[in-house]
């Protein structure tokens, strides 16, 4: 269940993270975040999705942003996946969909003719101080992080 509206402000969460420290959305006030969430590490969109998130990092640091990408896998796996590609940026690990949940991105989706539950591409722009400002839901990867990077500087 949704728990989040755009122009609303965003509960806080709690996250395990790359790099060792958890996430929380209280820690993070007085910046820009950028949370997208992918369906799964290491599968051809995602893996694109992060790059073109990663080749932009400068830009949303240089806007004031935190980008951060979260998907079901497991801490060991999200770190695998940020080492291979050289994300810069923390990914969180939410095995037990608490934040997914949160954010309303599980959906039933079908794979091949079977119906399976998983997460739905979206991405999510908070402001500084944890109001929703923008999301993106049943994201298309291509141009994606651009989009997010222009939007975040048009708002500022």
């Amino acid at each position: 269940m949704t728990t989040i509206q755009v122009e609303q402000p965003v509960p806080d969460f709690h996250a395990e993270a790359t790099g060792g420290d958890p996430v929380t959305l209280a820690g993070l006030r007085g910046q820009w975040v950028v949370l997208f969430f992918y369906p799964r590490a290491n599968t051809p969109g995602c893996t694109l999705e992060g790059q073109d998130f990663r080749d932009l990092h400068d830009d949303f640091r240089k806007a004031g942003a935190v980008v951060l990408g979260a998907s079901r896998d497991k801490l060991r796996t999200q770190e695998n996946f940020k080492a291979k590609h050289g994300f810069p940026y923390p990914l969180l690990a939410d095995p037990d969909e608490s934040l997914c949940e949160q954010f309303g991105v599980m959906k039933e989706k079908n794979m091949y003719g079977k119906k399976v539950r998983g997460i739905e591409r979206s991405t999510f722009l908070i402001d500084p101080s944890g109001v929703l400002r923008r999301e993106w839901r049943k994201v298309q990867v291509k141009g994606h992080a651009q989009e997010v990077l222009e939007t975040l500087r048009s708002m500022q």
